[in-house]
This record gives structure tokens, C-alpha cells and sequence, in this order.
């Protein structure tokens, strides 16, 4: 007779199994399995009450009911009201508990990479996010690389029994949790557990703008002939319509914008393909699905939608849980804003003519109202100044600027204006056109906004960036935002992030975020720092502002390169810097040397990660959200304190605004904002515990200025030195930081 592991009854509806028995068990799962739901002609009239009050999602073992000690109608009755128990996290990722039973009895390494151990720091925010959802309030949980957070917040999400969104930073941290984790999830704890995706529609393929192409092909060249027939092969398969399936396809594709699912040219219910589209399927798996996986932009534009009233992408949810909660207010703050560029112009009048083309409307009289469009628009742009960056673009400089190109401003209003009235006088008005017309009123409104308007919580900007020209206003503050429409609407919302203290304390996260009410944990770190990690602060620098910096810097990091032997990132907190100290060293080097800006980001990475001895120049992007493990990597060199550039507009805007409040802008913004940054910059070092490498600050303000004290007590606490010759030993692996006679950077 097969013998069963104990199980604990709790309040949500779950049986933990602390003892699974052997055999296949351990390795096919017996955490949690959905229940069948009880019919109502099989529970007593009591039994329907008390059920009523009970969570909506039922889970219990793998084993059937009798397996796990219910041998009556009336016992499964009593099993599913019992009284509240909190199911114990110990059991799951505690010592020889389940986690490690089962990966003990094997697992796919195509979903697992390493074998599991006990992290006390895993076991502990398990409990932490655990308790959010029992008790229904706020978490913010520092958690560092190594601590696999990602486990620590999707088992208690599960065992919480409600629909939880999980939102990363990204989409590729999307794939992982859904290619990697939840399979592995599903496979040993909860094989019944329902998950969905959800990306932005500029993801997903348009089944009928394909049908449409395919019938009046509109292509450029044979490399778009051959990308169209391997799309429409591909079309034929795809259960989900991803882009992200489609590996030949460059990150740049003309074709892919022409053929993608954005809303300004779906036409919804009408579509002929609405029951076959990718986006119907998807919203409909997160309909039925327990936790649904989606990256910060889709959040926050599902937030702002639901502030304007216009709907929402997300369905009704009960809890949410932010992984690298760091970025969100920089995402919360383009949602929440307002923008325009020439590139949307350009759209519109692209989108125009080919559906005009499509729908066999395409007279000499409309085209010649989109050409218009294109025309206005392209002189209206060009009227900025030519110059690359962000510039202020205040109240009396916007009605400057209109008092000088009035008549530009004016001629773009009014080619928008008369292709909207040629489209509503034509005789038969097709969704499609519909729907362009709609999106070419929004664009006036968001024009009057922006050169019209003065809310107060609103900085006013432009950007030149290469060809695009974009015309911004930003939310000075999120956190009345977020305070009112995230952590007020929603009783249980869950920060963590590597990067999330400052000198240890969680004040600025919460002021900048709007967060009152929360519990919050720093967790002790998995790594070994003060062995793995050698810091290396140079003694002999000129100040940065100084115009002998870049020469010594440049001379610094060609003998940082040379003790490294190459297997480095240099991290720049601008181009010009970056450019600068590139061309200062490539010639007193033999590395391979990678330059962002002359290849996609994952095509550096790519070439970083299999190039022996590759040294990468960088800025913000690779600062955070970069994984590189192993010796490939060994060394980081950052040239200075990353200090957000105070001449941006958003910056300046913000530190105005605390200025006004009579508080003090660089204590509390500031500083806090380059900690946050300098830690994620050095966390793309150590990613292993078997990891070892130099980190290297070239900025003396850190040990010469008061400040530099809060820095050293947010970073881990690394073994320091100043010297060259102890690099030169730690990374040939001679001694420890403590046998070097180095110090932790950190004060006790």
C-alpha cells in the first residue's frame, strides 16, 4: 500500500504536503493542485453558506481526496471552510523541505539551471510575502542577487488563492518567469496552476493586416518578400502570435510595424478575424488564469487608462507584485504624461494611405490630405533647434515659440483637421478610417496640451534624439498618483528589487512612491562580498570636473584592463563621457573593445558574453538588467558618481519642487537616486557564488565629500583597497580582501 506524506489544512483552500513520499512524486508534483469544485447538490445547506465565504480558487494535492484523509462527504465539506492556518513557508523552502526534496528527485535542466539550496534570505521573504497576502497589506523587500526571489514571491502568490499580476521590468524578464519558473512550478507544486502572458499589442501579429498584405502586397525589396513568407508560414502555427518567436526578425523591422496588432488601426469586434486573434486569445487566457505576467509599461498604461476612464487592458485582479520596483517611477512617469513626436505624425500618415490603398478608397483628393500630413508636420518639426538632448520647453518659451511659427503650428492643425472632415463625408465610413480619424483628433489634443496648457504638476520638455523630435510633459510627482490609484485601490501590493534602501532605510522608495502604509525587510545577502568582491578606490584623481579627469581616468582604466585582462564593463553616466574615454583608450590596448551605440544592445551582450578578453563601453541601458556570470566578466569600472544630469528637465523640475517645499533636494533626491544607481551599476559584477571581481570607482568625491559616507553604507560590504598591486593579487586570485589588509567598505 502506497504511503502518503502528512498535510496541513489552511484557510485558503491549500493542503501543504510536508513529506512526499517517493517514486515519482517528488519529481511530478504533490504541492498544490486545484480542487474540482464541489457541486451544490453535494454540500448541506450550512456547508454552501460557510463555502460561500471561502476564496475563490481551491487547491489540494495531487492525490485524490481520500489520499489525503478525507473519507466522507461531510469531512470534504469541512475541509474546504476550515478555519484559517497559515500554511508554513519552512515547509516548502526550509531545510530538506519540499523545494529540495523535490529537485533531490530530479528536474529538467532546460527549466532549472543549478542545483537547489537552502537561502535562509529565500526562506524568510517567502514569509514576509506570504504574510502580505494572508493579512492583506504592503511589502517592500530588498532582496540581492542569489536570494531567488522569484520563487519566494510565486509560491506565496499561489497559496494566496487569488488572481495575482506579477510586473517585472521588463519583457525578457517575462519570458524567464514563463519559460523557466512557472514551469517548474507547475511541474512539482501546482500542475494545475493557470498563467498568462500579456504584452503590449505592437507584440502581437494583426491576422487581418496579414490577410490584407498578403492580397496587395505593399513590400520593399526581397529581404521583405522572404520575412513576409516566413511570417505568414510562421502564422499558420503560432498559438500566440509573439513576435518574440520570431528569431530572424531584426528589432528595427519596417515590415513587422506595418503588419503588428496596435490599437490605432484595430478595429476590434467588427474585425472579421476578431475570434482568430492572437490579442482575443490572450486576453482571453488572462481572463482564466491565476497569475498573469506583465512587464511595468502595460501596467502602468492599464493604470492610466483606468484613471481616464477609457477601459482597461488588464482584467480584474486582487494583488500585485513588482519585481525591480526601482524602475517604477520612471515608468509610472511616462504613463502618466503626455507626448508627441514626429514619428506619430509620420504613423498617421502611413497608416492612412495604406488603409485608404487596402479598402480600394485611395482617391488623388484623400491621398493628397495625408501627403499634406506628412508635409506639415515635417516642416513643424524642423522648426526646433538641430541639436541633440532634453531642453526645458517652460510656459513663456512655449508661447514664444508659437508667437514665432504660428503659422507652422496652424497649418499642421488644420491638415489634421480636413483629412478628419474628408474621411466623415464620404459616403461609406469604414471602421478603419474611423478609428484614424480618432486617432487624428487625439493628436490635436494632445498638441493643444502640450503648447497650451500649464498644469502645475506637470514639467514641460523636448527632445531631439537623432531623426525624432518628441515634445513631453511629465508628472513632477507620481506618489498622489500611485498613493490613489495603486496603493489605496488594492489591498496587498508587493515591491522587491535588489536596489531598493538607501544607508539601509526604505525612505525614499516610499516618498518617491507614494507608499504610507508598508512592511518592509532588507534581507541579508547570499554572496560572500567581502571575499568575491574587491572594490579598488584610486587615491590619486583629479576631481571629475577637473580637466585633467578624463586623461588620468583613461590611464586608470587601460591599467585596470591589463591586470583584468580584458573582461570588463566600463560604465559611463553620459555618451560624451563614454565616447570620450573609448577613444583615449583603444589605441593603448590589444582587447576586443565593444562601444554601445554601434550594435543592438543584445547584440553586444552577445558578443560580450563570447568574446575572450571583451571590454564594453557603456551608459544607462547596461547598468542594470544585464547578466553576465562567470569569469567573462571580472571587472566593472565606473568613472563617476552617477548623478542624474541637473540641467534635465525632470530633474530640475523635481528638485524645484522640493526646493518650494522647503525641503532639501539633494539630501533626499538627489543622492538617494545615484545610490540606487551606482548599486545596480556594481550588481552586474557578482551574480555567483563561485563569481569573483574588481569593482572600481573613479570618482574621489566618494571618500572626499560627506555624502560619500551614505554610498559606502548602502553598498555591500566589500573588501576595499587603493592600491594596484592588491587588484593585481585579488584577481589572480592569491588572496582574500582580508589577507590583503583591505577594509569593508560599509562602517559596521
Amino acid at each position: 500500500m502506497e504511503t502518503r506524506g502528512p498535510v496541513r489544512k489552511t484557510g485558503s483552500g491549500y493542503v501543504i504536503v510536508t513529506r512526499p513520499s517517493g517514486g515519482s512524486s517528488e519529481k511530478e508534483g504533490g504541492f498544490l493542485a486545484k480542487r474540482a469544485a464541489k457541486s451544490a447538490m453535494e454540500l448541506s445547506e450550512t456547508g454552501v453558506k460557510r463555502a460561500a465565504k471561502a476564496v475563490e480558487r481551491k487547491y489540494m494535492p495531487i492525490e485524490d481526496d481520500r489520499a489525503a484523509g478525507l473519507s466522507t462527504q461531510e469531512d470534504a465539506v469541512e475541509e474546504q471552510v476550515a478555519e484559517p492556518a497559515k500554511p508554513s513557508m519552512r515547509e516548502a523552502f526550509g531545510p530538506d523541505g519540499f523545494l529540495e526534496k523535490c529537485m533531490r528527485g530530479g528536474f529538467d535542466r532546460t527549466t532549472v539551471t543549478s542545483d537547489y539550496e537552502y537561502r535562509p534570505a529565500q526562506l524568510e521573504m517567502a514569509e514576509l510575502v506570504h504574510d502580505a497576502f494572508e493579512t492583506r497589506h504592503h511589502a517592500i523587500v530588498e532582496a540581492g542577487t542569489g536570494t531567488g526571489k522569484t520563487l519566494a514571491y510565486l509560491l506565496p502568490a499561489i497559496c494566496s488563492g487569488r488572481r495575482v499580476v506579477i510586473s517585472t521590468a521588463t519583457k525578457s524578464l517575462q519570458e524567464q518567469l514563463y519559460q523557466k519558473d512557472i514551469p517548474f512550478l507547475q511541474k512539482h507544486f501546482a500542475p494545475n496552476l493557470k498563467v498568462a502572458v500579456m504584452k503590449g499589442r505592437s507584440n502581437f501579429l494583426c491576422r487581418a493586416k496579414l490577410h490584407q498584405m498578403a492580397d496587395q502586397p505593399m513590400l520593399k525589396g526581397m529581404d521583405e518578400i522572404d520575412a513576409f513568407r516566413q511570417i505568414r508560414d510562421w502564422a499558420k502555427l503560432t498559438e500566440t502570435g509573439d513576435r518574440a518567436e520570431l528569431t530572424f526578425l531584426p528589432d528595427d523591422s519596417d515590415l513587422w510595424t506595418r503588419i503588428d496588432a496596435r490599437r490605432d488601426t484595430c478595429t476590434g469586434k467588427k474585425c472579421a478575424d476578431f475570434n482568430q486573434c492572437f490579442l482575443t486569445a490572450m486576453q482571453q487566457r488572462a481572463r482564466e488564469a491565476d497569475l498573469i505576467i506583465v512587464n511595468h509599461h502595460l501596467f502602468f498604461a492599464d493604470l492610466a487608462l483606468k484613471q481616464d476612464d477609457f477601459g482597461s487592458i488588464l482584467p480584474e485582479y486582487s494583488a500585485v507584485v513588482f519585481d525591480e520596483a526601482h524602475e517604477m517611477e520612471d515608468v509610472a512617469s511616462d504613463y502618466f504624461g503626455r507626448q508627441i513626436s514626429n514619428y506619430r505624425f509620420e504613423e498617421l500618415a502611413r497608416d492612412a494611405d495604406q488603409t485608404l490603398r487596402l479598402l480600394h478608397l485611395g482617391t488623388p483628393s484623400l491621398l493628397r490630405k495625408t501627403q499634406r500630413i506628412r508635409e506639415r508636420s515635417r516642416g513643424f518639426f524642423e522648426l526646433f533647434p538641430p541639436r541633440d538632448g532634453r531642453f526645458s520647453f517652460t510656459r513663456n518659451e512655449r508661447e514664444a515659440f508659437l508667437e514665432q511659427n504660428r503659422e507652422g503650428y496652424d497649418s499642421l492643425v488644420m491638415a489634421l483637421k480636413s483629412m478628419e472632415t474628408e474621411f466623415a463625408a464620404l459616403a461609406t465610413k469604414p471602421e478603419e478610417l474611423t478609428r484614424i480619424a480618432r486617432r487624428s483628433f487625439e493628436l490635436r489634443q494632445e498638441l493643444s496640451f502640450l503648447f497650451e496648457s500649464n498644469e502645475k504638476n506637470f514639467v514641460y520638455w523636448y527632445e531631439r534624439r537623432n531623426k525624432g523630435v518628441f515634445l513631453t510633459a511629465t508628472p513632477i510627482d507620481v506618489s498622489q498618483i500611485l498613493r490613489e490609484r495603486l496603493f489605496e485601490q488594492f489591498d496587498t501590493v508587493i515591491l522587491t528589487s535588489a536596489t531598493l534602501t538607501v544607508g539601509g532605510r526604505f525612505d525614499y522608495i516610499r516618498q518617491r512612491l507614494g507608499i504610507d502604509h508598508a512592511k518592509d525587510r532588507a534581507l541579508p545577502p547570499e554572496f560572500d562580498f567581502p571575499n568575491q568582491a574587491l572594490l579598488y578606490l584610486p587615491r590619486q584623481m583629479p576631481d571629475v570636473r577637473d580637466a585633467g579627469f578624463a586623461a588620468k581616468a583613461a590611464d586608470e582604466i587601460v591599467k585596470l584592463l591589463e591586470l583584468s585582462r580584458g573582461r570588463a564593463f566600463c560604465l559611463f553616466t553620459s555618451y560624451s563621457q563614454m565616447n570620450d574615454l573609448f577613444e583615449r583608450v583603444r589605441s593603448r590596448v590589444g582587447f576586443p573593445l565593444l562601444l554601445q551605440g554601434t550594435a543592438p544592445r543584445s547584440v553586444l551582450l552577445e558578443r560580450f558574453k563570447n568574446t575572450e578578453g571583451a571590454v564594453l563601453f557603456a551608459t544607462a541601458s547596461f547598468w542594470q538588467g544585464v547578466d553576465v556570470p562567470g569569469e567573462q566578466l571580472s571587472c566593472v569600472i565606473v568613472d563617476r558618481l552617477p548623478f542624474a544630469v541637473p540641467s534635465d528637465p525632470i530633474v530640475a523640475a523635481r528638485v524645484r519642487a522640493l526646493q518650494d517645499d522647503g525641503r532639501n533636494p539633494f539630501a533626499e533626491f538627489q543622492v538617494p537616486q545615484a545610490v540606487l544607481a551606482l548599486k545596480q551599476g556594481f550588481g552586474r559584477l557578482i551574480r555567483a557564488k563561485t563569481d569573483r571581481g574588481v569593482l572600481a570607482l573613479l570618482d574621489t568625491r566618494l571618500q572626499r565629500m560627506p555624502y560619500g559616507k551614505i554610498f559606502l553604507e548602502s553598498l555591500p560590504r566589500y573588501g576595499t583597497t587603493h592600491e594596484l598591486a592588491d587588484v593585481a593579487r585579488f584577481l589572480e586570485k592569491r588572496g582574500s580582501p582580508e589577507r590583503l589588509g583591505a577594509r569593508s567598505a560599509s562602517p559596521a
